[in-house]
């Protein structure tokens, strides 16, 4: 396996992704889904969220060796942004979906200087939405961002369009279409599901 394979295949072993293409699942959006993805389980698996890390660390450091900053989405970004500033040595953020209502009433905690170069990370990639608006933020405040990394991209068309629109680049450590690949190799779907599901990728505009 590649790469991408083997986190593939990890988050399918650990149940980090579920797929049902009989029932489904509803998300928070309210997009009705053959899969589901919720990556803070691979806090609970030492050996899998080490192997993550060095993946996005490696990318980082061939592609983006001038970062000085990374920042977490709140909530599921920010365990592996924390992982993954101390694996780089380099300071940490995070950015709230909304300000504090109280104290400083601050929407970025932790600190950086205007112009900083800043890696956003997030644990997965639908639209991309929420990751954009956590940019956005940190723009707002001074920071360069260079570029948004996640654990996993549904590779909707919708996020390619909105990454697009916000001039931003992002990276996933895997994906949709490696996924459903390896679980139809390591029989977690039979073969006669994979149109479905790669139907289904097609029509979520």
């Amino acid at each position: 396996m590649n790469q991408q394979e083997q986190i593939a295949y990890d988050l399918l072993k650990i149940g980090a992704v579920q797929l049902d293409t009989d029932k489904g699942f509803t998300w928070a959006s309210g997009i009705q889904s053959p899969i589901y993805c919720d990556n803070r389980v691979t806090l609970s698996y030492p050996a899998i969220r080490k192997h993550i890390i060095q993946a996005m660390k490696e990318y980082i450091e061939m592609y983006y060796p001038d970062v000085q900053c990374i920042a977490g989405t709140a909530t599921a970004g920010i365990p592996h942004a924390a992982l993954l500033a101390e694996a780089l040595n380099l300071p940490m953020i995070y950015i709230r979906n909304k300000p504090k209502d109280h104290g400083r009433c601050s929407q970025i905690e932790g600190t950086f200087l205007p112009g900083t170069k800043m890696i956003v990370i997030d644990d997965l990639i639908s639209t991309g939405g929420s990751v954009l608006n956590a940019v956005k933020v940190a723009q707002n405040e001074g920071a360069n961002v260079c570029a948004v990394f996640s654990i996993f991209s549904y590779q909707l068309p919708k996020a390619t369009e909105n990454f697009a629109k916000a001039g931003i680049p992002y990276h996933s450590m895997t994906n949709y279409q490696a996924l459903i690949q390896i679980a139809a190799k390591e029989h977690y779907i039979e073969e006669k599901d994979l149109s479905f599901l790669e139907e289904w990728r097609k029509e979520q505009q």
